[in-house]
């Protein structure tokens, strides 16, 4: 539309909701924002009453999507801003609904339903928000005669918005993942393996406002390179919710080794756990982390039973977080195909946590057997060559980045994460 200024209306739901906080939750939400959208064109980012507006979009479709996988936006609308005049909303509204139609590949609405709705922030304005959208309405279905008209769910919304200098159109929303803005909530680390929990656990913790540190076990020469790219594809599947994230790859196959030759089979997978929860630990203190966030679930497997649970925390020595303590399968499969992860988790590429595992696990562990066991098998050193052993990986926005510059400290908290 010849002279019409093309943005993007950015909406957030729990955000708006914190009160003496709202400012502060606010602000990190349009650094988010802005962020996601380097590299797209656009004059600004302002934050006006309930709404961030992305002034000026050169592609605002492509702005909308990038927008709309930010934590803590609820949904985005491509859209114009019309002079506060009927006949110029009419035409903004026209354009507008063009444009979705277009991308539905249906361009006279033939088959589909629509309605109009609109809201004055501006009761001055001389028509009322039912006479605004009667008049919108009647413009539009003269031109789009494919259309049926629809009040309770319809599948287009026209919408219109009357504000003290413009009015906004739009005809389309594209739904975001709602909860908080990355590091709202502080940091922690998340265990990540090649499976289809792992990497949903993260995506959660990352909704409720949490930067996290990635850790991945690679165990070779017991797997190959194609799982360790199976993580880094994980990775850059939740870099696009999550902004910038750290993975670190951590080489386990010699702890590993000496749990599954020293140990009783029963307390494999324990001992394993509770061997990843101490690395993890590690980094947390590195990078002021106060949790670790996993994907474990209540009963879904042997080790997950509320004494297995207990015993493998103990070894983390601080909180560890489980989004997905009580979903069963199915649930967590319709996330991980919703967020992007799940075809990736799919690949048939084991990883360490599939390696070793005993034919009879231990179903209800004792604390006090593991200390035991863990004296014998002397892990301290192994450990430390796990930790010492470490790789840096920085992601945004789904690519996989240079290395940093030389002098720059791997383990500096912020460096490659919050921004």
């Amino acid at each position: 539309m010849n002279g019409a200024e093309r943005l993007v209306i950015v909406r957030y739901g729990e955000v708006g909701l914190k009160r003496g906080n709202r400012a502060l939750f606010e602000k990190l939400l349009k650094r988010r924002l802005a962020d996601a959208l380097r590299g797209e064109r656009h004059g600004g980012i302002e934050r006006p009453h309930g709404r961030i507006l992305v002034r000026a979009a050169a592609d605002p479709w492509a702005a909308a999507e990038r927008a709309a996988r930010v934590f803590g936006v609820t949904s985005t609308s491509p859209a114009l801003s019309a002079p506060r005049e009927p006949q110029a909303i009419e035409a903004a509204a026209s354009f507008a609904l063009e444009e979705a139609l277009a991308r539905r590949g249906c361009p006279d609405g033939s088959g589909l339903t629509m309605k109009v709705e609109s809201t004055r922030a501006d009761k001055s304005f001389p028509l009322g928000s039912m006479e605004l959208s009667r008049r919108v309405a009647d413009a539009v279905l003269s031109r789009f005669r494919g259309f049926g008209v629809r009040m309770k769910e319809p599948d287009l919304t026209v919408g219109i918005e009357v504000r003290t200098d413009e009015a906004l159109v739009f005809a389309e929303r594209l739904r975001g993942p709602g909860g908080l803005p990355v590091g709202s909530l502080g940091r922690a680390v998340a265990l990540l393996s090649g499976g289809i929990d792992s990497p949903v656990a993260a995506w959660l913790a990352m909704k409720r406002g949490l930067l996290v540190e990635l850790l991945h076990f690679h165990a070779p020469p017991f797997v190959g390179e194609a799982s360790r790219e199976k993580a880094l594809d994980l990775a850059r599947a939740l870099s696009r919710y999550g902004g910038r994230l750290r993975l670190w790859i951590a080489p386990f196959a010699a702890v590993q080794t000496a749990i599954r030759d020293g140990a009783p089979d029963p307390y494999r997978t324990l001992l394993y756990r509770r061997a990843m929860n101490r690395v993890a630990a590690r980094l947390a203190d590195s990078s002021n982390a106060r949790a670790l966030v996993t994907g474990e679930s209540l009963g879904q497997v042997a080790s997950q039973t509320l004494e297995n649970l207990a015993c493998i925390e103990d070894a983390a020595g601080r909180m560890v977080l489980r989004p997905l303590l009580t979903y069963d399968k199915e649930e967590t499969i319709a996330l991980a195909r919703r967020i992007g992860t799940f075809e990736i988790s799919s690949r048939p590429h084991p990883d360490c946590c599939t390696l070793f595992t005993p034919a009879r696990p231990k179903i209800r562990g004792r604390l006090e057997e593991l200390r035991d066991i863990e004296e014998t098998l002397a892990l301290e050193p192994l450990l430390e060559s796990c930790w010492e052993g470490r790789e840096l990986a920085h992601l945004a926005h789904g690519e996989l980045l240079p290395p940093a510059p030389p002098g720059i400290a791997a383990d500096r908290p912020g460096s490659g994460g919050e921004r």
